[in-house]
């Protein structure tokens, strides 16, 4: 029943993000860019290599906050407060290079906006208890 009530939120979730950045490339004139399904697209050299350092931090903090949450069911909080952290870190800073270094600064709008949706739909989840007790 979990796996259920899981694939069943992230397909409500990517319907939503695509609806909300159809809307916003509609209303703010943001053209499409075409990106490869599943694969990293980088602006250019730098972004590949900051992106390879803010995974690799993600990659520490992550299990470094999950072996905290298993010794100390008290402090929950903090994975969450990590998840936040590293995906606001991986996506600022793809937004910082669409929108600094991209020939179409404006996707960064559709990034950000992306993010955010990401964030409350996780927030939304935990709180609400939709997939159970962690």
């Amino acid at each position: 029943m979990f796996w259920l009530k899981f694939v069943l939120i992230a397909l409500v979730v990517f319907a939503l993000i695509s609806l909300v950045k159809f809307i916003l490339r509609r209303t703010l004139k943001i053209e499409k860019v075409k990106m490869e399904f599943f694969s990293n697209n980088y602006i250019n050299e730098l972004h590949r290599q900051v992106d390879k350092w803010v995974g690799r931090l993600t990659g520490l903090i992550l299990p470094i906050l999950i072996l905290v949450l298993i010794n100390n069911d008290a402090l929950h909080y903090l994975l969450i407060v990590g998840m936040i952290f590293t995906s606001l870190l991986d996506y600022g800073v793809k937004a910082f290079f669409e929108y600094r270094y991209s020939e179409v600064p404006k996707q960064a709008i559709l990034t950000v906006a992306e993010w955010f949706m990401v964030i409350t739909a996780v927030v939304v989840v935990l709180q609400l208890g939709l997939l159970g007790s962690f």
